[in-house]
């Protein structure tokens, strides 16, 4: 007997995790989403995992270029989170970075200036996981932010862990 989908969201919800936006670019398109299945896998090499909805024009620009990046988002940064969802009122025309400060490294792949630490990547491998997708990516480059604290998702809220007592 299988659980049913909105049973396992229901319990899923009592997890706590940090939230990231992972993009990718090809010079001409680029595409962002917000993701909190995130986890690092290995230092030697030096591999990180995320997962990916199928459908998401993030994760097909990745499987394209092979590249990719992962902004860790600070317990300022609540509305990034909203935005790269696809939740925030934009102006007509507007993609998900608008107004985003970014730089890049390595790979030209996206990085939020301002996140907490960040991760510049090339495809390692990518599985499938049900309607999702298991990607590996190899870490070219990291850095990391002035703010450190990140910022926190729990039932369908953001957490800011400086204002907890």
């Amino acid at each position: 007997m299988s659980v049913d989908a909105e049973s396992l969201k229901k319990s899923m919800r009592r997890w706590a995790s940090g939230v990231t936006v992972v993009t990718s670019s090809n010079g001409q398109e680029r595409a962002g989403v917000t993701a909190s299945s995130f986890t690092s896998i290995s230092v030697d090499p030096p591999l990180i995992l995320l997962s990916l909805q199928s459908f998401t024009p993030t994760l097909k620009l990745i499987e394209q270029t092979g590249i990719f990046a992962v902004s860790i988002l600070t317990a300022n940064q609540a509305n990034l989170s909203i935005q790269f969802a696809g939740f925030a009122n934009l102006p007509e025309g507007a993609d998900k970075f608008y107004q985003v400060d970014l730089k890049t490294a390595v790979t030209g792949a996206p990085i939020i200036t301002e996140a907490a630490s960040w991760m510049d990547c090339k495809l390692a491998a990518v599985y499938e996981a049900g309607l999702s997708r298991i990607v590996v990516g190899e870490v070219l480059e990291t850095g990391q932010g002035e703010e450190i604290m990140p910022l926190v998702y729990l039932n369908r809220t953001y957490y800011d862990l400086r204002k907890q007592e």
